[in-house]
């Protein structure tokens, strides 16, 4: 078991040509599954979701900024949805936490069976009005060769995408973590020659992580013979930003007629973040605030906007 705590890593050759982020993802994908209650086969497909959006959180600039990723398949799992923040603070969740199939015939878990065919969409969120939403098809289910696909298809970056979760016998896992390699425009023929030849070569990530190596070291085994800069790290780690405001918000979003239906109720309302589990629950007393809250906004917002 890797005992170094989980954290993103970025580097780069140094003509700046490629651009590397490598990420030991072990407890942030072990603390997804307790969290979930998750079987193996949807631990590892939101394991390897929850990595690829700690990797990508490397090309954020501003603090403010997200990604999510949804995957939205028709497999059994049905779909994943991950957020990232720009400090690789993740958090995520699957539609049906209890999927567990036949392994595949490599002996794998099938993650591409869970998943399905499907679309996967990217929207980041760099704190501007409108955030940017790209969206392919799902080219194989497998989640790594999908983030992959969306970079070249819709972000014209040719990228490398290795994502791996190892699961014991026992059904805890025993690492996670992976590699997103990216080049950058004008990268030279040898070097995109290189690369190739280094990936042809490269081991799965679970592999490589159980040689308990730091990444500095896993990224120089995969990418040798050319000199690398280390730049910076992040610590990389399982958190939701969910709170009571926030579920009062969703409340106040559901609109007059089922706050309406809930306040009939007079019975408590339980909201539960699909992202942590965390249960909220409203007293009769607090729907009925709110929903003279939201009358009060519907009958102002109909003062400023008369009908003609």
């Amino acid at each position: 078991m890797n005992n170094m705590k989980d954290y993103m890593l970025r580097a780069m050759t140094k003509d700046g040509q490629v651009r590397i982020y490598a990420a030991l993802t072990t407890d942030t994908a072990a603390c997804a599954k307790d969290v979930h209650q998750m079987y193996p086969t949807s631990a590892v497909a939101l394991g390897r979701t929850l990595t690829a959006a700690a990797l990508m959180s490397g090309t954020l600039k501003s603090e403010k900024s997200t990604i999510t990723i949804q995957i939205k398949g028709d497999g059994p799992l049905g779909s994943i949805v991950v957020v990232t923040d720009a400090n690789s603070n993740v958090r995520g969740y699957v539609h049906n936490p209890y999927v567990d199939i036949l392994l595949n015939d490599k002996g794998k878990f099938d993650i591409a069976g869970a998943v399905g065919k499907g679309y996967l969409n990217v929207v980041t969120d760099l704190g501007l009005k409108e955030p940017y939403v790209g969206r392919v098809k799902l080219v194989s289910g497998e989640i790594a060769e999908d983030i992959t696909y969306y970079y070249a298809a819709s972000e014209q970056t040719p990228t490398v995408t290795s994502l791996g979760v190892l699961v014991g016998r026992d059904g805890n896992i025993i690492n996670a973590g992976g590699l997103f390699i990216q080049l950058m425009p004008g990268c030279s023929e040898e070097n995109i020659s290189w690369l190739e030849k280094c990936v042809e070569s490269m081991p799965p990530v679970t592999k490589l992580l159980e040689s308990e190596n730091s990444l500095e070291q896993i990224i120089e085994e995969v990418l040798p013979g050319r000199e690398l800069i280390f730049l910076d790290t992040k610590p990389v780690k399982y958190q939701c930003n969910c709170s009571r405001e926030r579920m009062e918000r969703n409340l106040l979003s559901l609109g007059i007629d089922d706050l309406e239906e809930l306040a009939a109720d007079k019975k408590e309302t339980e909201l539960i973040c699909h992202f942590c589990r965390t249960k909220y629950v409203f007293q009769p007393s607090e729907i009925d605030n709110i929903l003279s809250q939201t009358r009060k906004e519907n009958i102002s917002e109909a003062d400023e906007n008369p009908k003609e």
